[in-house]
């Protein structure tokens, strides 16, 4: 009996950047067993039943760097670690969520290898790799695998668990300026910026969208009755209560008329052009079912037309047209809607997709539209005969360059008259062209507008609205960021990271830390055990106070979470740490630990700082990875790496004779004395070293504070204890 199989030893996921990638990533170790002795071309059969499974990988490139690499590696013998990298990727893209990086490594012992895929999902990542896992099993052994089934399980996870389409536009044009964001919930709660300077957004409401515009738009009678007051064309309108009132208004108003509820969405129980008594009354109950009150109102005969307004301005804008069936003479109206209406790929009922499906439900405004034709959804329509079956909420065509100037300036006027900074704005008109004059109306101004008919137009161009957006929330020219300090060393950051933080206090910032002595907020500790978990440090970047944040970490947090920021403006790291403590982590030898812990510097800014130890070799050496500038510091200026670096005009800090100097090419100035009395005293009762205060001081330059608030700092350190 065969025992070829892949064992999970454990998975984790890092949430931050990583020592693989800046995004997050799922680890898995595996034990490959009996496998380690047979790559692919020596399992029989197995590379044409995966090929044949999973016919779309033939577009991984991989090492060869050419469509088909992939392929190329398995007929040339690949590991099955290897093997579930890709094919936990491509079960991930056929689940609509394509994730374009992976890696498998070997981890040491034989047989054993690091797996590691990107994914936007914890739950869907491991998910990915147990399903991977069973089709390579599956293919070694010639079983048989539902391969639609398991990446149709998978795509119900990517729905349920991923953001919708709308705020994943908004974040993905977040991410290409390089502004931060982080998921604050389950559903589409996203923050982006950091601190004081984050914004959020709900879908498309935001943090400026006010309690009470969102409530004036619901209720549609007050906002006609704003708009009109306003100078904006509005259709004339009662709010009714009964069905009798409603043909009572619908006489005085004038045949035909709209009726609809209050405080309906998505076009849901809206009934158009409506003559006689019986449709106005029946109209009256489906939008009854759908809202608390009912309004008739004038019919205005035109297009309808969405209009998104972004700050304000004009972003987008869709037109709508109706939907109709045509018979044949054999399928009743319910079967020709599924064959011509239903089947159109862009359409879904879970909210993902540009348009809804058509369901003909009992007290329905479409089957009250059938009823005006003398049809009932069981109907067979003649050949031929065209069946109008719903009359709104379909906007397929982008029309945003179509729109007159003055309808625009209307649509921005209806949004700032409503209170919103981003509506959708429902305009009634036969040529969006055109003036709006007398022949069309605003009838809509709603909150947390859809983008999908923007993003993904039935025709015409789509519109970068999460971009508009993006950029409405946080300036192009601004990046949502505050000042972050980030620490790595080997267990000697402690003490530094608390003087930087009160440097910071000292320069007027609300500032945050997460250290291995708790948790503080403006020097005040909220949480005595160490904050240096993810979760916890993460806690800075969401309180809307904070204003700078400083972060100390260490090497098995990085290896097992990821850092809890995207980007620091100082990235520091004091000593190199050794391997024998991550042994459960399979580091390899110290001599590899270089490469991990050039994250801390990989993640500086270009316009921010790397503060190293020009004392220990392979942290100086770590210079190379920071996209920013660099500040070496040592005990002596005679340092050859400190002199090296000064020499061509670098940024150094060292000690000279008890004066603290910072220096930049033949520049330098002397910060502080270690024979003050109050610099004294720190060091002989061991609360700070001069090591401390050097780094401190190189931070705090990097941060663009003066010598003389750092020396004022380091002096009155600990005067005011943090508690």
């Amino acid at each position: 009996m065969s025992t070829k199989n892949i064992q999970f030893l454990r998975m984790t996921h890092l949430r931050g950047p990583n020592i693989w990638t800046y995004r997050p990533v799922i680890e898995a170790l595996i034990d490959i067993g009996e496998l380690e002795d047979f790559p692919s071309n020596l399992l029989p059969g197995f590379n044409d039943r995966l090929k044949a499974w999973l016919p779309q990988m033939i577009e991984h490139r991989c090492t060869p760097g050419v469509r088909g690499g992939f392929f190329q590696r398995l007929d040339t013998g690949t590991w099955a670690g290897h093997i579930l990298e890709h094919v936990s990727l491509e079960l991930q893209t056929r689940a609509g969520m394509p994730m374009g990086f992976g890696k498998a490594r070997e981890a040491g012992p034989r047989g054993v290898y690091k797996v590691i895929i990107r994914t936007d999902h914890e739950d869907v990542g491991r998910s990915a790799l147990e399903m991977a896992r069973e089709l390579i099993l599956a293919a070694i052994h010639d079983n048989l695998f539902d391969v639609p089934g398991a990446i149709a399980k998978l795509t119900d996870m990517v729905d349920s668990l991923s953001v919708g389409p709308s705020t994943a536009s908004i974040v993905e044009a977040a991410y290409d300026r390089r502004v931060p964001f982080i998921r604050l919930n389950a559903g589409n709660l996203v923050q982006l910026g950091h601190g004081v300077n984050q914004r959020r957004i709900w879908t498309a409401e935001t943090d400026r969208t006010s309690a009470i515009a969102e409530g004036i738009s619901k209720d549609k009678d007050l906002t006609k009755n704003l708009l009109a007051m306003c100078g904006v064309p509005v259709p004339e309108g009662q709010v009714v209560a009964s069905p009798a009132a409603a043909w009572e208004a619908a006489q005085e108003i004038g045949l035909p008329v709209c009726v609809k509820p209050s405080d309906g969405n998505r076009a849901r129980g809206v009934s158009l052009d409506l003559n006689t008594q019986a449709d106005v009354e029946a109209a009256y109950a489906i939008a009854l079912d759908q809202g608390s009150e009912v309004i008739v109102e004038s019919f205005v005969r035109g297009a309808e037309h969405r209009l998104l307004v972004v700050g304000d301005r004009l972003v987008a804008a869709s037109r709508g047209e109706t939907a109709s069936v045509t018979g044949d003479g054999q399928h009743s109206v319910r079967d020709l809607v599924e064959m011509q209406i239903n089947s159109d790929p862009r359409r879904g009922s879970d909210g993902s997709l540009p348009l809804e499906r058509v369901r003909l439900r009992d007290n329905s405004p479409e089957v009250l539209e059938l009823a005006r034709q003398g049809l009932n959804p069981d109907s067979v329509p003649e050949a031929g005969r065209q069946v109008l079956v719903k009359r709104t909420g379909n906007m397929t065509t982008d029309v945003t360059d179509e729109v007159h100037p003055d309808v625009a300036a209307l649509a921005v006027l209806a949004a700032r008259v409503v209170g919103l900074d981003i509506a959708g704005v429902d305009v009634v008109t036969p040529d969006i062209r055109e003036p709006l004059g007398q022949q069309g109306v605003i009838v809509e101004v709603n909150a947390g507008p859809s983008l999908l008919m923007h993003l993904n137009p039935a025709e015409g161009q789509a519109r970068s609205v999460g971009q508009a957006i993006a950029d409405h929330l946080i300036a192009p020219n601004e990046t949502g960021r505050i000042p972050v300090v980030g620490l790595m060393g080997d267990g000697d950051t402690t003490r530094s990271a608390k003087l930087i933080a009160w440097l910071l206090h000292l320069n007027g910032f609300y500032t945050g830390l997460a250290c291995a002595d708790g948790l503080y907020m403006h020097q005040r500790r909220v949480q005595t055990q160490h904050a240096m978990d993810f979760e916890q440090a993460e806690r800075l970047l969401v309180n809307r106070s904070v204003q700078a944040a400083v972060f100390e970490t260490d090497a098995r947090r990085l290896l097992t979470q990821g850092l809890p920021y995207d980007r620091c403006q100082v990235g520091i790291v004091t000593r190199m740490p050794k391997a024998a403590p991550l042994e459960d982590l399979y580091p390899g030898p110290d001599e590899k630990m270089p490469s991990y812990i050039r994250t801390q510097i990989d993640l500086v800014l270009p316009h921010g700082f790397a503060v190293l130890n020009a004392e220990d070799e392979a942290v100086a050496d770590l210079a190379q990875y920071s996209d920013g500038g660099v500040i070496f510091y040592a005990t002596h200026e005679s340092n050859a790496c400190l002199s090296a670096h000064r020499s061509e005009g670098g940024r150094v800090g060292f000690w000279r004779d008890g004066q603290l100097i910072l220096a930049e090419g033949s520049k330098e100035v002397s910060v502080l004395s270690s024979q003050r009395p109050a610099v004294s005293r720190l060091l002989k009762t061991d609360t700070l070293s001069q090591t401390d205060m050097l780094i401190a001081a190189c931070a705090a330059w990097a941060l663009d504070m003066g010598a003389d608030l750092i020396r004022a700092g380091v002096k009155s350190y600990g005067q005011t204890a943090a508690v």
